[in-house]
């Protein structure tokens, strides 16, 4: 994948054809670097399993394998200058598709063993071992979105079998519309890729944010104590989830992410509202005295 970035940064510089609206090398940088995270990461949670390694081992080998199977495909389509995703246009561009999304429902299978395996682990710490738990949970979810996705437009049914696109970023307004830089989601309409992004985040997010924790620890007495890690986590994990929800349902709702109404702001409030109270209570918890865990402990 890394490798495949570095290739993708080529195409983006000496490869000027554009495809939906962006340069056409954009998907695979994207979707390498992305790839490059999510392994990586799980390949760390998977050292944390003090059982069933060797499960964790052939999930996270399938998972790998799945998703090279599906950057090899997304880079053929754009060596031929085709649309990847979504692509109906030819009874090939059809076949290339329905396999790319087999590649994701096994690599979205790999996943779930994976976050199955670190539920039952007993990790000696709880803080970390619910953050890396939550975290992959989450992270399940924001892939699913992905499901979403495929799912033809109204225009799309309308033309039945003669639509050459089934399927869609966008809600409310077509793909490769008005879009906001670097990460091109749609300013004028919904985008179901920024509840995708923001979820399979949440696998790094999570347990960097309790690494942040642990190395405040020495200096913040509260955060000694391992009840406040955890509900501190908790909150944390709690929030995330309700803002990827959030997300979700505003891109359902045809609604840009820049451009939110009432109804979301007054949604957007409640959650801070709420993960303030929440964090707060958090941190009134008693502190006792007990072994600080440290960064070093915590990545090991």
């Amino acid at each position: 994948m890394a490798l495949l970035a570095l290739v993708s940064i080529g195409g983006l510089l000496f490869d000027d054809r554009i495809l939906v609206g962006v340069p056409i090398w954009t998907k695979p940088f994207k979707f390498a670097v992305s790839f490059v995270a999510y392994c990586m990461t799980l390949a760390w949670m998977l050292t944390l399993l003090p059982r069933g390694r060797r499960v964790g081992w052939w999930a996270g080998t399938v998972l790998a394998v799945a998703s090279a199977a599906e950057m090899v495909l997304i880079t053929l389509q754009v060596v031929r200058g085709k649309q990847s995703h979504f692509n109906n246009e030819t009874a090939f561009d059809a076949a290339v598709f329905q396999a790319m999304g087999l590649t994701v429902v096994v690599l979205w299978l790999a996943a779930l063993v994976i976050a199955i395996l670190l539920l039952r682990a007993r990790i000696l710490d709880r803080a970390a071992a619910w953050a890396v738990r939550l975290g992959s949970l989450i992270a399940l979810a924001g892939a699913a979105v992905g499901f979403l996705m495929v799912q033809p437009t109204p225009e799309q049914l309308a033309a039945g079998d003669d639509a050459a696109i089934v399927g869609a970023h966008s809600v409310g307004v077509p793909d490769g519309g008005p879009a906001m830089p670097v990460t091109g989601w749609s300013t004028t309409g919904g985008d179901l890729r920024i509840a995708h992004f923001f979820g399979m985040h949440a696998l790094q997010v999570i347990p960097l944010l309790l690494l942040a924790l642990v190395a405040l620890a020495p200096r913040f007495a509260r955060l000694r104590d391992e009840r406040v890690r955890l509900r501190l986590t908790l909150v944390v994990s709690g929030t995330y989830a309700a803002v990827f929800a959030l997300l979700t349902w505003q891109a359902l709702r045809g609604q840009a992410l820049l451009d939110p109404d009432g109804t979301t702001l007054a949604a957007v409030g409640a959650l801070a509202l709420v993960g303030s109270v929440a964090t707060w209570a958090a941190l009134r918890t008693p502190v006792r005295a007990e072994t600080v865990l440290t960064a070093k402990e915590f990545t090991s």
